[in-house]
Order: C-alpha cells, then sequence, then structure tokens
C-alpha cells in the first residue's frame, strides 16, 4: 500500500490515480492513499512524491511520530551498511522545520552509537521539496531515503518510505531539448500530458490518438509508455514538428515509436487506424491576460464550443463502444474565481459519450490553472457510447 503526496491541483492528482489503481481514497487534503502491491511512480503526472506505507498511528502529534520514527529507524538500521542519505517530509503537522529536523538529528546519533553513518538532509522547511528530493536522488535505493511522515484532519499518521518524487530533470529535458516547439500554439507541460493520458487509461498496446497534436506532446508521453501513437493536426507545420520532435525522442530515448501522424482537421477527418483511446488537449481558443468583457467571452466561448463539439460528433462514429477519452476544452476563470465552461460539458450524452464516474473527486473539478490564469483546461474524462 502507497501514499502519494498530491500535486499543486489535488483533484486532478487523486482522480489520475484513481483511474489507473482503481482502490484509492483520499487520506488528507494533500494525499491519498493507492491499495495496490505496485506503483509506478515514474507515470504520474499529479503526484509529487509517494512512497510505501511502512508504518500508522491512529493518533497523535510530531512528538508521537518523531518517537515512532526514531525507534523503529534506530532498530531497521543498526547493521546497514554503507553511508545513509535521510530526508524527512512532514505534512500537516503543527510543528516548524526545526522540529523536524531535530528528529533527523536524534536518529543520526542513535546511529552514531552503533557505527552507523548517516548524512541528514537540512530542512528549510517542514518538507523537502521535490526538486531537493529527486536532485538527492532520494526513494532510488536502499541507502538514499526519504521518509514521508503526514497526518490528516483526524490525528491518524502515516510513516512512508518514499518510492521518488517527480523528475524534474527529465520533465525539462522533454520539454525544453526538443528541437521544436511553439509558443504560440502554447506550451502542454510534459506531466499534464501524463496526466491527460492516464485519466484517459489506455488499454495496453492500444493506439492513442491525439487530434490536435500540435508539437506532439501527448505523443511524447504516450510513447513513452509504450503506446502506439496517432497524431493529426490542422496545421502542415505542427504536423512536421510532431514528426521531428518523435524522431527526437526515439533517439535520445532508445524507443521505437509506432507512429502515425498527418494533417487532417479534427472537424472532418477521418482517421485510417482503428483507434484504442483519444488524449488530448483541443482547441482552447485565444489567451487572455485579464478576464475578457461579456461579448468577448461570449464570442471566444462559442467558437470553441462548435470546433469542439464538431470534432466529438466527428469521432463518435469511428470509435468503438467503449472506447476511452480525455480531451481538455477550454473554461475561463472570472475575477471572483468562478468559471465558465462549454455548453457542450453538459450536453455529453447527446453528442455520444458517457461521462466516466470518479469516486473520489467530482467531474467539475478537473480544471488545470494557474493562479494568474484566465483560461483553464478543463478535462472530459469520457466514454463512447
Amino acid at each position: 500500500m502507497y501514499i502519494s503526496i498530491l500535486g499543486r491541483q489535488p483533484a486532478l492528482g487523486i482522480a489520475e490515480l484513481e483511474r489507473l489503481y482503481g482502490d484509492v481514497t483520499w487520506f488528507s487534503d494533500e494525499s491519498a492513499i493507492i491499495n495496490t502491491p505496485r506503483l509506478d511512480f515514474e507515470r504520474l503526472g499529479g503526484s509529487q512524491k509517494a512512497g510505501r506505507i511502512v508504518a500508522e498511528l491512529p493518533r497523535g502529534d510530531w512528538t508521537a511520530a518523531s518517537r515512532k520514527l526514531v525507534s523503529a529507524y534506530a532498530q531497521a538500521w543498526r547493521e546497514r551498511e554503507g553511508k545513509i542519505t535521510l530526508g524527512i517530509s512532514s505534512y500537516g503537522f503543527n510543528a516548524n522545520p526545526r522540529e523536524v529536523q531535530k528528529t533527523g538529528i536524534i536518529l543520526k546519533g542513535r546511529l552514531k552509537e552503533v557505527g552507523v553513518s548517516l548524512r541528514l538532509i537540512p530542512n528549510s522547511d517542514t518538507a523537502l521539496s521535490t526538486a531537493t528530493s529527486h536532485h538527492n536522488k532520494l526513494g532510488l535505493s536502499d541507502n538514499k531515503v526519504e521518509l514521508l511522515v503526514v497526518r490528516n484532519k483526524n490525528g491518524k499518521i502515516i510513516i512512508a518510505e518514499s518510492v521518488g518524487a517527480q523528475n524534474i530533470t527529465a520533465y525539462a529535458k522533454r520539454d525544453q531539448e526538443r528541437p521544436k516547439r511553439d509558443a504560440f500554439v502554447g506550451m502542454l507541460p510534459p506531466k499534464l500530458a501524463q496526466t491527460i493520458l492516464n485519466l484517459a487509461n489506455p488499454a495496453a498496446g492500444a493506439r492513442v490518438l491525439d487530434p490536435f497534436c500540435g508539437t506532439g506532446v501527448v505523443l511524447q508521453e504516450a510513447s513513452l509508455q509504450g503506446f502506439k501513437v496517432y497524431g493529426t493536426d490542422l496545421s502542415d507545420k505542427m504536423v512536421d514538428y510532431t514528426t521531428k520532435n518523435l524522431d527526437w525522442l526515439a533517439a535520445t530515448h532508445h524507443l521505437t515509436i509506432d507512429s502515425i501522424v498527418e494533417q487532417g482537421d479534427a472537424m472532418n477527418h477521418r482517421w485510417s487506424d482503428a483507434i484504442g483511446a483519444v488524449a488530448c488537449e483541443g482547441y482552447l481558443g485565444q489567451p487572455f491576460s485579464a478576464p475578457p468583457s461579456p461579448a468577448k467571452l461570449a464570442e471566444v466561448r462559442k467558437n470553441c464550443n462548435y470546433i469542439m463539439g464538431e470534432f466529438l460528433r466527428n469521432i463518435a462514429s469511428q470509435l468503438a463502444s467503449g472506447t476511452p477519452l480525455c480531451v481538455a476544452v477550454p473554461a475561463w476563470k472570472a475575477a471572483d474565481g468562478s468559471f465558465t465552461h462549454l455548453p457542450l460539458v453538459s450536453q455529453l450524452e447527446s453528442l455520444g459519450y458517457t461521462p466516466v464516474p470518479l469516486s473520489t473527486v467530482r467531474s467539475s473539478e478537473l480544471l488545470y490553472y494557474r493562479d494568474d490564469q484566465v483560461v483553464a483546461r478543463e478535462l472530459l474524462v469520457i466514454t463512447k457510447n
């Protein structure tokens, strides 16, 4: 059993976990428990860290957690060979960084008494940043350990040994070093592409279609997971960019990629191969630096709704019943924090689709945005009727 420290928008992270692993529950506002014997953390886009649960306390504060941690690991590591690198991250406690660090110092002293060497990662905050965890390779070998200590609002405590943190180096490489990028068409972050793909949850060996492929970010992530890929775009330039980026990925990551990339208008294209899943960021309309006027918003919303609605109608006849889709569509954030959605979001049944029921979140919570953004991505997780 594992616990995940969810990302900046926890609803997306837990929905992703539920689609992949099924038996997932909230533990706290920022964490989720995954009942699975094996967790493929590198696959996840919506989790910052994850760990294998090794101990639980029914109730307690940081003092209780610290005592449990020191007692357990002073015994478990008393005969450990080689130097241990340790980081401790606490979540949900009324504790400061010095208290968390003190726990590590006490454990270090106990181990020193029996001849075991421990290097302690300093805590500038109560939880190590993902960058710190990643750069120190915590959770990636037996002697590089991060302990995740998580407390929920009822006082229950979980102690877990990390299995890794988000690989920010790999994300940056895939995003910034690929040969073709285009800020004009928008920059889809690789970890959001991972989340979109995982929310679609294609069957093993399926061909994944992105009918708005742009520079190929979703197709790159699908290729890394071993899927066959199919990309189309209205722009010949984007078709060329996607082709070059997939060639780069194959060369740099030593992959054989089964891909089809061709020009096509998503509103009327006929795809030539069987489609196992659809994962895409659709047409989001023009960007805004501030909330638009009601008239402008109505105009953009109508246009986006037409394009995405025509796409969903067009592809419906080309998909087998039960085919999964995750389609990102625009939603616009007002100054008061409320969102304006596309009309089609409430008309999916009439278009031939059924929303996938999720037990952990409501469909309306599947929104990806930053605080300074007006245009959010609303992720529609649906299946073909």
